[in-house]
C-alpha cells in the first residue's frame, strides 16, 4: 500500500514562475515510488506571475486539499498596486527607492514575521490536525518560501505524532533579499529564532544546493539531504537553431545581476568584428530591471536586444533549445554562492553551451564543470570571457556550436523524485 504524504505548499497551478516547479515535478513521479500524494494549497493565494499551461501536468485524480488564504498584500495596493505587486515578487530595487517603497518594505519585513502568509498558519494547524487525525497519514512535507509554510509544519509536529520533512527551495535569514527588508534588529531576531527552531525540530531537512546544506549544518544536528531543482525528460517538438548568434537569458534579471563586465565585452565585440556585429542578437525572457536596460543601452547594444518580456514555461524551454548560446548570471556576492537558479538544469537538458557569471566558488560553477555543458566568469574575468565568446562564435559560424553533456540523468525530476521517495520511506 503506497505510503500517503501531505505536501504543504504554497505555489500550485495555477502560479507560475519557478517557485510552482519543484514540487508539481515531484507530485507528477512520486506514485511511480510508491508514495501517494495529497496536496494542501491555498484557495484564493496572490500569485504574482500566472502560466496556465503548469495545469495540464496534475495528475487527474490527486487529492488537492484548498483553504482560504488572507494575505495583506491585498491592503498594501492602497498604497501603490504596482510597487506591491513588485515586492511579493522578491524585486527590491536599491536604488532611488521611494518613500512608498520604504514603507511597504519595512511593513513587510517587521509586521509579517516569517513573511505576509503568516495568517495561513493557524487555521492550516487547524484543519490539517483534523484531517492527518482522520485520514490516520504520519508524514508531512512543508516548502519554502514562503517560510511560514515551515511554521505549520512546526505546529502540527507539536499537536501531532508525525513525521516532517521541512524542504528549502531557497535559505531563510541569509536569502539575498532578506538584508534589504528594512529589519529592526529585534525582527532580524526573531527570524534567526524561527529559522532555528524549523531547523531543530523537523525529521529531515532538504536543500537545493550544497552551501545551503553547509549553513544550516552549523544550526542543527538533524539530517540534512541536497535534492537539486532538475529538468523533465520530456518529448518536444524539434525546433531549428536561430540563425543569429543569439545569446539569450531566460528568467528575472533584476538590478543587482548586473554584470557590466558581460556587456561591455559584447559591445567591444560587436565594434571589433563586423561579422558578429551582422550575426549577433541578445535576447531576455522575464523581468529585466531598468537599470539593467540602461546599461545596454549606454554601450550601444540596444539594436541587438530582443525583450520577449515574461513568457510561458513551454515557449522558455523552446527559446533555450534554439539559442546558440544561454546565460546564467549571479550576483557577485558571497551570499550568492549557494543560489543554484532552477533553469540550469534545463539549460543543460537542452544542450545549447552555457556561460554562466557570479561569485567565487559558486555550486553553480561546480555543476557546470560537472556536467561539461559550458563556461563560468567570475566578475573580473573579461579577457577569458570574451575569448571564450569569440571561440563559441566561430563554432557557430563552422555550424559546430554543441555541447556534450556528461552524467545529466542524476538531474532527471523523476531520478530526483527517487531520491526523495527514498528519503521519505525512512521516515517511519
Amino acid at each position: 500500500m503506497p505510503k500517503k504524504v501531505v505536501i504543504i505548499s504554497y505555489y500550485w497551478p495555477p502560479a507560475g514562475g519557478p517557485g510552482v516547479q519543484r514540487w508539481l515535478k515531484f507530485v507528477k513521479y512520486l506514485r511511480d515510488f510508491d508514495i501517494e500524494p495529497v496536496l494542501y494549497v491555498p484557495k484564493n493565494p496572490s500569485y504574482p506571475i500566472v502560466d496556465e499551461t503548469f495545469s495540464s501536468e496534475i495528475p487527474d485524480d490527486i487529492t488537492i486539499l484548498k483553504q482560504s488564504i488572507f494575505e495583506p498584500y491585498s491592503l498594501a495596493t492602497i498604497f501603490s498596486k504596482k510597487k506591491t505587486k513588485k515586492i511579493s515578487k522578491g524585486i527590491i530595487a536599491k536604488e532611488k527607492q521611494t518613500f512608498i517603497e520604504k514603507l511597504l518594505l519595512y511593513i513587510r519585513g517587521n509586521f509579517f514575521i516569517p513573511d505576509a502568509r503568516k495568517y495561513w498558519i493557524q487555521p492550516s494547524v487547524k484543519f490539517l490536525k483534523k484531517y492527518l487525525s482522520e485520514e490516520h497519514i504520519d508524514t508531512i512535507i512543508t516548502t519554502g518560501p514562503p517560510h511560514s509554510l515551515h511554521m505549520i509544519g512546526l505546529g502540527l509536529k507539536a499537536e501531532l505524532d508525525i513525521k516532517w520533512l521541512a524542504d528549502f527551495r531557497d535559505p531563510w535569514t541569509t536569502i539575498g533579499y532578506h538584508s534589504e527588508l528594512k529589519l529592526t534588529e529585534k525582527s532580524q531576531q526573531k527570524h534567526k529564532v524561527l529559522e532555528a527552531s524549523v531547523l531543530q525540530t523537523a525529521d529531515v531537512i532538504v536543500t537545493t544546493s550544497f552551501t545551503t546544506k553547509e549553513e544550516f549544518s552549523a544550526i542543527t544536528t538533524q539530517p540534512i539531504e541536497v535534492i537539486t531543482n532538475g529538468f523533465d525528460v520530456e518529448q518536444y517538438e524539434q525546433k531549428s537553431l536561430s540563425e543569429k548568434f543569439s545569446i539569450s537569458h531566460i528568467g528575472s534579471l533584476l538590478s543587482e545581476r548586473n554584470p557590466e563586465i558581460l556587456w561591455t565585452v559584447l559591445a567591444d565585440l560587436v565594434q571589433e568584428h563586423t561579422d558578429f556585429a551582422k550575426d549577433f542578437q541578445l535576447q531576455f525572457a522575464g523581468v529585466v530591471s531598468d537599470r539593467i536596460k540602461r546599461m545596454i543601452q549606454k554601450v550601444g547594444l540596444d539594436d541587438y536586444t530582443v525583450y520577449h518580456g515574461y513568457i510561458s514555461h513551454k515557449k522558455a524551454l523552446e527559446l533555450q533549445r534554439t539559442s546558440q548560446v544561454l546565460l546564467l548570471i549571479e550576483i557577485d556576492a558571497e551570499k550568492t554562492k549557494g543560489i543554484i537558479a532552477g533553469k540550469i538544469f534545463e539549460y543543460m537538458a537542452a544542450e545549447r553551451p552555457i556561460i554562466g557569471l557570479g561569485p567565487k566558488d559558486a555550486d553553480i560553477s561546480k555543476i557546470i564543470k560537472e556536467t561539461n555543458t559550458g563556461s563560468y566568469f567570475l566578475y573580473t574575468e573579461k579577457e577569458q570571457l570574451k575569448a571564450q565568446i569569440l571561440t563559441y562564435y566561430n563554432l557557430y559560424k563552422q555550424h559546430q556550436l554543441k555541447t556534450s553533456p556528461i552524467g545529466l540523468q542524476k538531474y532527471s525530476r523523476k531520478a530526483l523524485t527517487k531520491r526523495l521517495a527514498d528519503l521519505l520511506h525512512t521516515l517511519v
